[in-house]
């Protein structure tokens, strides 16, 4: 199995494994209750948890209830019907190391389309109420904490049992192939791939979902959207709709095509993801921050610069690929490595490596305005609390392990050509620093 071959020595391997396993559930519960009802404060929720210990955390975890159900339910059920029935391009993925090519339905940007406008639609309409997503958001955390669990445990005995492609098999350790899944490409019958629907139709969405339900919330709550909450959920909404305009594109990366579907993975896209990533927002809904129009823009403008560079890098990398290294970058040729390699089953390929314009000067630089997009629509929160900014403290430590994983990769797939390449891009992240 691919995946096993360690990054970092088994002990902390391990240890990681086992303290997220244990660590990361509470601690979407802890960020919820610090949010909603600890007014942004780790130091209310800390002093709660010192005065209490192990059953004040029990006090404050909500129980999953039946409303919290239906609606995760509710929700999943039409992402999956989108997903199946909405129409789209015939994309095929990369190839895999058994050489198999996986095959998608591009309909991302339609479903995303589609659930805002229902989404607003119903808001608006009177049918439904999007404060009632807010107002249950610890039980819908709570629910989706241990039903994504059971998934996860459902995904494991299914890659024993019935694996949808070559591309699965065990490490031998149960917990290992928990955390990293058994399976590359898991699918329901033919066409449902469950990595497309955890990590971009359920995950990825309820990003945009959960933003747009923190803005009606706060204007429920107090008649007015505070400037803060404004540029926040613009920035957040911007930055999810150029994932899904580029969802093809995330088909190609790291996520899908090399890490498996398992806790790490899948529990992370279901459970971590709406709650962590829309956690500035969350925070926001009862903390309104008053920026002035002057400050909002400055902040909305730097934002939205972020996000067309990151936008930028991916498409420049992916017009190279398209067109065999034809095309210009920066109104150039494109400097490149032709990088050759074996697959597992013997077979010799060719890898076109760019070495010019946002991938000359760095060979993960398009994490950089990736990190800073995410501190613009945290920013909006200002100074008073350190919550809001736990998001871009965990999505830099994510990026840069990944960065660092992804080098191994290459290192390991293309030998002497790898070598070579980080002699012309010898930056991993940061142009002239790291």
């Amino acid at each position: 199995m691919g995946e096993t071959k360690l990054v970092h020595s088994p002990l902390i391997t391990y240890g990681s494994m086992l303290s997220l396993l244990s660590f990361t559930p509470p601690f979407v519960i802890l960020m919820w209750y610090t949010n909603v009802h600890a007014d942004g404060s780790i130091l209310k929720t800390f002093n709660h948890l010192r005065e209490n210990g192990l059953q004040g955390l029990i006090n404050i975890w909500p129980k999953p209830t039946a409303i919290a159900g239906k609606l995760i339910i509710c929700y999943a059920l039409f992402e999956a019907a989108l997903q199946l029935l909405l129409p789209g391009k015939r994309v095929e993925g990369p190839i895999s190391p058994t050489g198999h090519k996986p095959v998608y339905k591009a309909n991302g940007m339609a479903a995303y389309a589609v659930t805002l406008i229902t989404y607003i639609s119903l808001w608006w309409f009177g049918i439904f109420n999007p404060a009632i997503v807010y107002d249950h958001l610890g039980e819908i955390l709570s629910t989706l904490i241990f039903g994504s669990l059971v998934f996860c445990v459902l995904l494991y005995i299914k890659g024993h049992v019935a694996p949808s492609s070559t591309d699965s098999g065990s490490s031998g350790n149960i917990i290992v192939d928990f955390y990293w899944g058994m399976e590359l490409y898991p699918r329901i019958g033919k066409d449902f791939d469950i990595k497309v629907f955890t990590n971009c139709r359920f995950g990825m969405m309820s990003w945009a979902v959960l933003a747009v339900t923190y803005c009606i919330k706060q204007h429920e709550e107090y008649g007015s959207v505070s400037d803060s909450m404004l540029v926040n959920t613009i920035l957040m909404l911007v930055y999810v709709t150029k994932f899904f305009w580029w969802e093809a594109g995330y088909w190609n990366t790291m996520d899908i095509a090399h890490d498996r579907a398992g806790f790490y993975i899948c529990w992370g896209c279901l459970v971590w993801v709406p709650c962590i990533y829309t956690s500035p927002g969350m925070y926001l809904v009862k903390q309104p921050v008053h920026l002035g129009l002057q400050l909002a823009i400055y902040i909305l403008v730097a934002g939205l610069l972020c996000i067309y560079i990151n936008y930028d890098c991916d498409r420049q990398r992916q017009e190279f690929r398209r067109t065999n290294g034809k095309s210009t970058v920066w109104g150039k040729a494109p400097s490149k490595i032709v990088a050759s390699y074996t697959t597992t089953s013997g077979e010799k390929k060719t890898s076109l490596l760019l070495t010019s314009g946002w991938w000359g000067l760095a060979r993960h630089f398009h994490y950089v305005p990736e990190i800073l997009a995410a501190f613009f629509w945290t920013v909006p929160a200002l100074f008073n609390h350190f919550i809001p900014y736990f998001y871009v403290v965990f999505l830099t430590i994510l990026l840069f392990d990944r960065a660092k994983r992804d080098d191994d990769r290459c290192k390991a797939k293309y030998g002497k050509y790898w070598k070579l390449y980080c002699e012309k891009v010898p930056y991993r992240i940061i142009p002239g620093i790291y």
